[in-house]
């Protein structure tokens, strides 16, 4: 995302928030109409709100906010640094924010994305919240519940949320679950869904569902994690 887009989108939002005094009405109000008229932008535009709103929502949560999270934040958007106080105010209008968490994953859902069951991009957000949650070294249990409620407002299958957590807590990490396959499954569907897996989760294919391209860190987990479980299963297959 360039310079010049990243400051005028985050200054647009912040204009419009100030304009309504509301921070949830007035980001909707800001995705709603000041980017309409470029879809590639407002996906854009979409997908970081609902990051930095979300992760606040999920800071307050949780109680404390930790420097592991606020890197964690800063891998995922490379902003310019003239830009950071305005993502600094952002995201501390989300957090202060009446409006509870459900209200903005319900709001940035309706506009982000579509209304379908497992919707990629809505899939990314909560896979960038999970890197988030996990890196100051667990995550707790309010984290763990507030990223199952919004994965079912955002009308994600319970299945398809197991797999997303199994890439992130690696405690007990079972491989079938991480690539969403059973046991009992012939090796040669497991290949079969491990590349179609693999397919839909390279870095270039997150760009093109309007994923901001520095979401990097994210993405490196994700198909480390798919690696993993896929090398795991086919060196306990070839030992039987």
């Amino acid at each position: 995302m360039g310079k010049h887009v990243a400051i005028s989108f985050w200054d647009s939002i912040l204009s419009m928030v100030n304009a309504t005094g509301n921070a949830l009405a007035g980001v909707v109000e800001a995705i709603r109409t000041l980017f309409e008229g470029d879809p590639e932008t407002r996906r854009k535009v979409a997908f970081s709100v609902a990051m930095i709103a979300l992760s606040a929502k999920m800071a307050k949560a949780d109680g404390v906010v930790t420097e592991a999270e606020v890197s964690a934040f800063r891998d995922i958007f490379k902003f310019p640094d003239d830009q950071a106080q305005n993502v600094a105010r952002l995201y501390n209008l989300a957090r202060q924010d009446v409006a509870g968490y459900e209200a903005y994953a319900e709001r940035l859902a309706s506009l982000c994305i579509s209304c379908e069951q497992n919707c990629p991009v809505l899939e990314d957000i909560i896979d960038g919240l999970f890197h988030i949650a996990k890196s100051d070294g667990a995550i707790h249990e309010k984290e763990l519940n507030f990223l199952a409620r919004v994965a079912e407002i955002f009308r994600m299958k319970e299945g398809r949320f197991q797999e997303i957590m199994a890439r992130h807590v690696r405690t007990e990490a079972d491989p079938y679950k991480v690539l969403g396959v059973s046991p009992k499954d012939d090796f040669s569907i497991i290949r079969k869904r491990y590349r179609v897996l693999v397919s839909e989760n390279h870095p270039d294919l997150l760009v093109a569902r309007g994923v901001p391209q520095e979401l990097q860190a994210s993405a490196n987990d994700r198909m480390a994690a798919l690696n993993a479980a896929y090398e795991a299963i086919e060196k306990e297959r070839r030992a039987a």
